[in-house]
C-alpha cells in the first residue's frame, strides 16, 4: 500500500464533490467530532487530516454531500423464511424484488463501491429539496431485510478504506464506476416521511402553586434555559438534549413547584420546528418527554440558600 495510499482515496471523493473527514484507523467510526459540519472538499485540509503514512479511513457526510447510499448486505446467518422463500440471500435481491413489485427496473445503473463484507453502496444523489429517511432493515424501518439507506444525518465509508474481517485486510472498492444517478422516483415515495402530525394540543400550562417569589423566578428561569438548549439542539444531539431538558425540569415537578403538564407544554412548543427532520417525529417527542419527567421527578431538586444579608455598619 503506497505512503499516500489514504490521502488519495479522501481527494478521489473529495473530487467527486462528496465533503469527507477522517474515520479511525481500521474502522468506520469518526476520528473528529462534529464530522458532520467539518466535513470539507478542501484538498488542504485533507493533506493535513491524511500526511503521508497515515492509516486514518475515509468517511463521506451524506447530508453535505447531497447522497442517498443504499446499503446492501449479503446474509451472514439463517435467512429469514419470508424472503428465504423467494430465494434471497443477499440485500441486492430484496431490492431487486422491491423494484419488481413498483414495476421499476433494478436501481443498479449508478456508482456502486463493494464494502468489506460483501455488500455494495449504491450512491444516488438526492431530489433538490428532499428529507429522505434513513433507516436501518434489520431493526424494521428500512427498506427491507439487509437494505438500509444512508442520508442525512449518516456517513458512509469511502472507496479505499480498509478493514479487518476475520483476521484479514479487506479494502473497500469501487465495483462499478458510473455517473452517480439520481434516485428514483419509487424509491423517493418510499423513503419520504410522511407529513409530521403536531403534538397533540396541551391546554394553557397551569400557573406555578403558590410558593415564594424566589422559587417561582427561579423555576422560570429553568424554563426558559431549558427551552432556549431544546431549540438550538442540533441534529444527531435532540433526542438527549430533550430527555437532558426533561429530566432537569422533572427536579423541580418533584417539588411540587411546576406540573409535569407545563414541562411538557413548554417542550414540546420548543421542539416543534424539529419534527419531521431526520425521523425524530411527535411519539418520540412525547415519549423523551415523559421518560425525562419521570427520571428528573426521583431526584427533587435542592434550591441552595441564599447567603446572609452583611450587618450594616453603623454610621457615626
Amino acid at each position: 500500500m503506497n505512503p499516500t495510499h489514504f490521502q488519495d482515496a479522501a481527494l478521489a471523493a473529495a473530487r467527486r464533490g462528496w465533503p469527507v473527514f477522517p474515520l479511525h484507523p481500521n474502522s468506520k467510526k469518526p476520528a473528529i467530532k462534529q464530522w458532520q459540519q467539518r466535513a470539507t472538499t478542501d484538498e488542504t485540509q485533507i493533506s493535513q487530516w491524511w500526511p503521508r503514512y497515515s492509516r486514518k479511513n475515509v468517511g463521506i457526510a451524506c447530508g453535505p454531500a447531497g447522497l442517498l447510499v443504499l446499503d446492501l448486505d449479503a446474509a451472514h446467518g439463517p435467512v429469514p423464511a419470508q424472503w428465504a422463500r423467494q430465494g434471497v440471500t443477499h440485500g441486492r435481491d430484496v431490492l431487486a424484488l422491491l423494484a419488481q413489485q413498483a414495476g421499476e427496473p433494478n436501481p443498479d445503473d449508478t456508482f456502486i463501491a463493494a464494502t468489506a463484507r460483501v455488500g455494495e453502496h449504491r450512491y444516488f444523489s438526492c431530489p433538490p429539496g428532499s428529507q429522505l429517511l434513513t433507516t436501518v432493515g434489520a431493526r424494521g424501518r428500512g427498506l427491507g431485510w439487509h437494505v438500509d439507506t444512508r442520508g442525512s444525518g449518516a456517513l458512509v465509508t469511502a472507496p479505499g478504506s480498509k478493514v479487518t474481517v476475520h483476521g484479514v485486510p479487506v479494502l473497500y472498492t469501487i465495483a462499478r464506476e458510473l455517473p452517480v444517478a439520481v434516485l428514483p422516483d419509487w424509491l423517493v415515495k418510499l423513503l419520504t416521511p410522511p407529513p409530521a402530525s403536531p403534538p397533540a394540543a396541551h391546554p394553557p400550562p397551569p400557573p406555578l402553586p403558590a410558593t415564594s417569589r424566589r422559587v417561582a423566578a427561579y423555576v422560570q428561569a429553568a424554563v426558559t434555559a431549558e427551552c432556549r438548549t431544546v431549540a438550538t439542539a442540533t441534529e444527531g444531539h435532540r433526542h438527549i438534549t430533550v430527555y437532558a431538558a426533561a429530566a432537569a425540569l422533572g427536579e423541580l415537578h418533584g417539588n411540587g413547584w411546576i406540573s409535569a403538564a407545563a414541562i411538557t407544554h413548554h417542550l414540546t412548543d420548543a421542539a416543534r420546528h424539529h419534527l419531521g427532520v431526520a425521523d425524530f417525529d411527535a411519539r418520540e417527542l412525547a415519549t423523551t418527554i415523559r421518560d425525562g419527567i419521570a427520571a428528573g421527578r426521583e431526584h427533587p431538586r435542592i434550591l441552595p440558600d441564599r447567603p446572609a444579608p452583611r450587618p450594616r455598619l453603623a454610621i457615626r
